[in-house]
């Protein structure tokens, strides 16, 4: 393991002085993030990420560590099935290898790393993997020793030597880096022969060549049919080496990828100055603004589908979380607390922590005004626990920050009148159901909402109307807040910390609900603004690697910040000293500056403190 003091050492880089950082921040420097911008650009104008870019159903515990390389080993499966292998039968494959660095290396088992590129090359989806076929394959391979691949048919496969973490390796381009690779049936080389290894698989130094499936010798390059590096930038983003430059990558295909993406933006922005100066040239809202820039590339129905099945899932996720008990898995022993606390909230007032010395438990009145916020809570925890579990969840930008977004959503649509919620007491709002399914009636409909289209406005109640729409306004403007995150600084723990996680998920949160409440563009800014301010500096620094401490609790504390950072700008005009811009830049800069040891590495706070026992 790293000591407390070490570093991680990138590939192709000098070892850093003592009191040096380990990045500096260089204002001239595209980040992974501005790379996957420019991927989805139009000709003549930006397109900025799209809402199927930031909103993604998968599987957890992590974006990163997870969705991202399941999409890998898939891709490098498609690709390995395309080889043709009929004419040509020493192409088949006979092994394949994985090779986990930096941060996939470090955290990998506990995010289940190894599970998911297994799940990707035996051709499975993060949107569409039953959760028993997550469950079921890791156990499958280990007895019968055989890995099945997409393409047909099923090769030897060792969990314990063909599955190699390396987490004192990081390669040049991310800290979230893993290498694929495939040998011929024929004259296969041993898994030594690969990489140098300074002892338990660390300090293995490829070099770009090797990235590349191109080696010293040509015994070896024979040996080889397919090879790739992928890097899993956050949020379900994976890039991969196309060039000998180790800076030479491209996108796998993402949600704006498969579209014309030569049909420029009506809307383009890339800034939040930019953002807030086309709202005022366009007369839209933030919302409106990116539905513009939506429907550009796809048809209105595809996109109110699209923002109708997020909502949903993201329901769903908080109604299967508080009606699950047990314990969480990894080794910690965390136990879910999301159902017993549905039960206290739905049966009564007084609290579960027991009878104290003085004989008198702590109650919550049922007119405490803060009771919405026990509710904010519940969903939060119940969204985490699932996806610490590997459930399903929507990647909101990231698994590790799935549950924020979610529970102000639950805020809305149950407290706010704005999206059709009846006003009630705060120990029991509108709408709900059991306490093992308290969203279970806010299912957002699926008729059209438009005022061009009222004649269907008889199909759903006036409030079920309101709602989808209030639902809607609330994922398109913290689409806006998310795209301008992830193109300007990052979302990933690894390269920043957990401020581009959850600070980001808070950020877009607070945006959504400032939309969904009628604010203005300016109100909107504001918002994201004063919640990324006051998350700037979180480390990222699960225990034992696992998305369960502090990461769960977390999620709850960014949802209720959103919402007091929502109603802090909505009181306000929307002018304020700080901009959203120069927050976002004093997150990248931030993060650059914060130790690899504090961006899940598992090597620093939290996880080098807390006994895991």
């Amino acid at each position: 393991m790293v000591g407390m003091d070490e570093r991680m050492t990138p590939a192709d880089s000098p070892a850093l002085e003592a009191d040096a950082s380990f990045e500096r921040f260089d204002a001239g420097r595209a980040t992974p993030a501005a790379l996957v911008s420019g991927e989805v650009a139009a000709e003549d104008a930006a397109h900025p990420l799209s809402l199927f870019d930031m909103f993604r159903i998968g599987i957890g515990p992590s974006s990163s560590h997870t969705v991202g390389p399941m999409r890998a080993g898939r891709a490098f499966a498609v690709e390995l099935a395309d080889l043709d292998t009929a004419a040509d039968p020493d192409r088949a494959p006979a092994r394949i290898a994985i090779d986990l660095f930096g941060s996939l290396g470090a955290t990998g088992r506990g995010h289940s790393t190894d599970r998911a590129v297994l799940l990707g090359l035996a051709g499975y989806a993060p949107e569409s993997v039953s959760i028993n076929e997550v469950e079921s394959l890791l156990p499958t391979i280990a007895a019968t020793a055989r890995l099945p691949l997409s393409g047909g048919g099923t090769i030897p496969f060792d969990i314990a030597s063909d599955i190699r973490f390396i987490p004192r390796t990081r390669l040049p381009y991310h800290v979230n880096a893993l290498t694929l690779t495939a040998w011929r049936r024929k004259g296969t080389c041993t898994r030594g022969e690969e990489h140098s290894s300074g002892g338990e698989g660390e300090d293995a130094v490829p070099s770009n060549s090797e990235l590349h499936g191109l080696h010293p010798s040509a015994e070896r390059e024979e040996q080889i049919i397919l090879k790739r590096t992928y890097y899993s930038v956050g949020g379900g983003f994976v890039m991969v080496h196309t060039t000998e430059d180790p800076l030479g990558v491209e996108s796998l295909a993402a949600g704006q990828a498969a579209l014309n993406m030569d049909v420029p933006a009506p809307h383009p922005f890339t800034t939040g100055a930019e953002l807030l100066s086309a709202c005022e040239a366009s007369g839209y809202s933030v919302a409106e603004l990116v539905r513009r820039n939506e429907e550009a590339v796809r048809p209105r129905k595809e996109l109110d589908d699209y923002l109708d099945l997020i909502a949903n899932t993201m329901f769903e996720c908080v109604d299967a979380g508080t009606s699950t008990s047990g314990i969480l898995p990894g080794g910690l022993d965390v136990p879910r607390r999301a159902q017993g606390l549905a039960t206290r909230l739905f049966e009564g007032t007084s609290s579960s922590a027991g009878v104290p010395a003085s004989g008198s438990p702590w109650v919550c009145a049922p007119e405490d005004p803060m009771r919405a916020m026990d509710w904010v809570t519940l969903f939060a925890l119940a969204v985490n626990e699932e996806n610490a579990a590997g459930h399903r969840v929507v990647t909101a930008p990231t698994n590790g920050a799935a549950g924020v977004i979610p529970a102000v959503l639950g805020y809305l649509v149950l407290y706010c009148p704005e999206a059709g919620a009846d006003r009630g007491t705060p120990s029991a709002p509108s709408g709900l159901g059991r306490a093992s399914a308290p969203l279970k009636h806010m299912r957002i409909g699926v008729h059209p909402i438009r005022e061009e289209q009222e004649d269907s406005a008889s199909l759903l109640s006036q409030a079920a109307l309101r709602r989808r729409h209030a639902v809607h306004e609330f994922l398109l403007a913290a689409t806006a807040i998310g795209a301008l995150i992830k193109t300007n600084a990052s979302i990933a723990g690894a390269e920043v910390g957990c401020q581009g996680e959850v600070g980001s998920a808070s950020a877009m949160a607070a945006a959504g609900l400032a939309q969904a409440l009628g604010g203005t563009p300016e109100q909107v800014e504001n918002a994201a603004e004063i919640a990324m301010e006051h998350s700037l500096g979180l480390t990222c620094d699960p225990v034992a690697g696992l998305v369960q401490i502090p990461c769960i609790e977390r999620n709850a504390i960014a949802a209720v910040k959103a919402i007091h950072a929502a109603r802090m700008a909505l009181w306000s005009d929307g002018r304020h000293m700080v901009s959203l811009d120069v927050v976002i830049e004093t997150m990248r800069q931030t993060g650059n500056d914060m130790l690899s040891k504090y961006k899940e590495t598992s090597e620093g706070g939290l996880a080098v403190n807390v006994v895991e026992c």
